[in-house]
C-alpha cells in the first residue's frame, strides 16, 4: 500500500492511504479537509472512507468536508459515537475493516481518549495508532489511566517488531528529549535523538517509526509496571526541557 503523510495544523500528521489494487483510498484522521483534498487529487485518488481513531477535533475536524467533497464514509470507534457524529460505520475489538484488498483489525487502546482504537494490518505490518503511542513517548491520560496505558503498551509490544506505527503528531524532538533524561544510560536513545534532530533540521518528518525502534528508545513502552508509567507520564507531563 502506498501511504503519504499530510502535515497539517501546527504538529499534527493525517495520513492518506491507498489501495493500488483495487485503486480505493482512505485517510486516517483528517484534523482538515483541504490538504488532505489536494494531496489526493494531485495523485488521482478518489477518496472514499475516513477512519478515525479518536474524537479529538484535530483529528475529525476535517470529516464532514471530505464527506461532502467525496461520498467518503466514515468509520470511527464505537465507544465514541457520541463525539464523532460524522460517523457511519462504528467499529469495536475485533472488528475487521477493508481497504481494497487489505484488511484491518480493530484494537482497542483506551486511555488517551475513552475510545480511542488503532487499526493493524497484520498482512502489511502497519499500525495507525492516533495519539496512544508517538516516537518516544504516548499520549497524555486525559480519559484513561495508566493501568490502561500500560496494557496498550505491553499489547503493542507483542506485535512483530517491524511493524511500521503511524502516529499522528510531530513530538519526536520534545519525546526524545525526555527519553535522555529517564533512561541517561541508553545509548540508542542519544543516537535517536541525533538522528531526529538531523531529520527536523531540514523539515523532515520523524514518523513513521517501527514497534522495534519503540521497544529500544521508548520509556513508556519500556517500563516495568503501570506503577513506573504513571511516575514517567507525570514526570513528562511537567517536563521543562
Amino acid at each position: 500500500m502506498e501511504v503519504v503523510c499530510i502535515p497539517v495544523l501546527n504538529d499534527n500528521y493525517v495520513w492518506l492511504v491507498h489501495e493500488p489494487e483495487s485503486r480505493e483510498t482512505m485517510v486516517v484522521d483528517p484534523a482538515v479537509a483541504d490538504p488532505v483534498l489536494e494531496a489526493a487529487a494531485a495523485r488521482g485518488w478518489r477518496i472514499s472512507a475516513i477512519w478515525n481513531t479518536h474524537w479529538h477535533p484535530d483529528h475529525t475536524g476535517g470529516n464532514a468536508a471530505i464527506k461532502v467533497a467525496t461520498g467518503a464514509s466514515v468509520i470511527a470507534p464505537a465507544a465514541e459515537a457520541e463525539r464523532i457524529p460524522t460517523a457511519d460505520r462504528l467499529v469495536a475489538e475485533g472488528d475487521t475493516v477493508r481497504l481494497g484488498t487489505a484488511t484491518a483489525t480493530v484494537l482497542e487502546v483506551p486511555a488517551h481518549t475513552a475510545g480511542h482504537i488503532a487499526y493493524h494490518f497484520p498482512d502489511q505490518k502497519m499500525l495507525f495508532i492516533g495519539d496512544t503511542l508517538f516516537a518516544m513517548g504516548c499520549g497524555r491520560l486525559f480519559e484513561g489511566t495508566a493501568a490502561q496505558m500500560f496494557a496498550n503498551m505491553r499489547r503493542l509490544s507483542a506485535l512483530p517488531p517491524e511493524t511500521t506505527v503511524y502516529c499522528a503528531h510531530e513530538y519526536t524532538q520534545a519525546n526524545g528529549r525526555f527519553a535522555r533524561v529517564a533512561e541517561p544510560d541508553n545509548a540508542a536513545i542519544a543516537d535517536r535523538v541525533v538522528a531526529v534532530d538531523a531529520a527536523r533540521a531540514t523539515g523532515e518528518p520523524t514518523v513513521p517509526t517501527s514497534i522495534a525502534l519503540e521497544l529500544e528508545t521508548n520509556p513508556f513502552m519500556r517500563a516495568a509496571d503501570a506503577e513506573t508509567l504513571a511516575q514517567l507520564r507525570e514526570a513528562k507531563d511537567n517536563f521543562a526541557g
